[in-house]
């Protein structure tokens, strides 16, 4: 006998939560619940971040990334001061410290503007001092609108939320199975089956396989990247007042080690960004012999590592090269001594590759028959998490009934 719903979630990270969270706001008349492998919400990728909400200056403008940042930073910002959700507005910079890299700041600057940010400023080594006192750069933009909080903070306040306006959230179930019957999805789970009218695949850095429960030909894998911290002790958290970045390479969605305040106390310095070898492996050496063969055998793997071998290299001389780190992050605080820096914890992106070897920049989502996959919500989806499920809420309306579809 199958636990009946009409909407299941797969998948109880932020963007999951949030979906959830934003259809029993909107439709209390439906049920819904949330479904996930682990015990607690929030596991991954959205427990395993620097906690940075970001200002949405590093998207292409008309992307969702570009749109659903924005409106999601203002969303999320305002979601914590209504809910006891500690956060703090403390602005970042974006520093060129050499000559080549003026043109992409200057882009960067340009695609703020056109982002609709506001109070972004170019500034020179003078102003840099002035906001943070031991950063070096020849000029640099300020992004002043630029937050930090703890999004698994967040998400258990999503997942309250959800409880409170009658969903269900079901952890330790792991989805096994995806079978259509009739007008419904059976999910088949290793505590029992639930029938569901709609089902959304949220499920991360699971998605790629929950897509193929569900017979999606897809162009695209997750491949996996882990991003490896460093913690500044307490007697050197003089250094870094707010945010420091460097300017990213266009042609990666990276943005390169940085500085991060938390909001909880203390310094980040990383991540770097390397290719883990097991998709929830957040540490050197953690191997999964089926996830790697299963990007291996993924065509466009081989042509992503044909073209960015050079950068991979570099990201694994500093995964395993500690005075490789520094020297990265002493571009930016020139003070930094490596006996400043102590590990500190690590995360796993999930990244889209497609099948002709392209980093998937924007956000993507796809639709099968009862189902929507969430196939590529890496950084900003944190950010973006609100606005993220007013997307995919009001297009599931448009495509499917003003309720959903799913009532009658």
């Amino acid at each position: 006998m199958s636990e009946e719903t009409e909407i299941a979630i797969i998948g109880a990270g932020i963007v999951g939560l949030a979906i959830g969270l934003e259809i029993t706001r909107r439709f209390p008349q439906l049920s819904v619940c949330v479904i996930d492998k682990d015990p607690a919400v929030a596991s991954h990728q959205t427990s395993h971040n620097s906690g940075v909400v970001h200002s949405g200056i590093y998207y292409r403008p008309g992307s969702l990334k570009a749109k659903l940042c924005v409106e999601g930073a203002s969303s999320l910002l305002r979601f914590c001061e209504e809910h006891g959700v500690a956060s703090a507005t403390c602005g970042k910079i974006i520093v060129a410290t050499r000559e080549d890299e003026l043109p992409r700041l200057n882009e960067l600057y340009m695609r703020g503007q056109n982002n609709g940010l506001r109070g972004l400023r170019m500034i020179g080594p003078e102003e840099i001092r002035e906001l943070e006192p031991h950063a070096a750069g020849l000029r640099g933009v300020h992004v002043p609108g630029t937050a930090i909080v703890d999004y698994k903070k967040v998400a258990e306040k999503f997942a309250l939320q959800i409880r409170e306006h009658g969903g269900t959230i079901r952890l330790s179930q792991e989805v096994i199975a995806l079978k259509r019957y009739r007008n419904q999805t059976i999910v088949e789970t290793t505590r029992g089956p639930i029938a569901a009218k709609l089902v959304v695949n949220c499920a991360g850095l699971q998605s790629d396989r929950i897509s193929r429960l569900a017979g999606a030909k897809l162009d695209l894998a997750i491949i996996p990247f882990r991003g490896e911290y460093y913690e500044i002790p307490p007697e050197r958290d003089f250094l870094i007042k707010g945010l420091i970045y460097p300017v990213p390479d266009p042609q990666f969605p990276f943005l390169g080690v940085h500085f991060t305040r938390r909001i909880g106390g203390g310094i980040e310095a990383g991540p770097n960004a390397v290719l883990a070898l097991k998709r929830e492996g957040y540490s050197k050496r953690c191997l999964n012999v089926r996830d790697v063969l299963e990007f291996a055998a993924f065509p466009g793997f081989w042509i992503m590592a044909s073209q960015h071998w050079r950068m991979s290299l570099g990201e694994y001389h500093r995964s395993w090269s500690k005075r490789a780190f520094v020297r990265a992050l002493q571009r930016l605080v020139p003070e930094l001594r490596a006996q400043d820096l102590f590990p500190g914890g690590s995360g796993v992106r999930a990244q889209a590759l497609s099948v002709r070897g392209q980093l998937i920049d924007d956000f993507r989502i796809e639709w099968t028959e009862g189902m929507i996959h969430v196939c590529n919500v890496p950084s900003p989806a944190a950010t973006a998490s609100l606005a993220i499920a007013r997307h995919i809420v009001e297009t599931a309306v448009k495509r499917l009934g003003g309720d959903l579809g799913v009532t009658g």
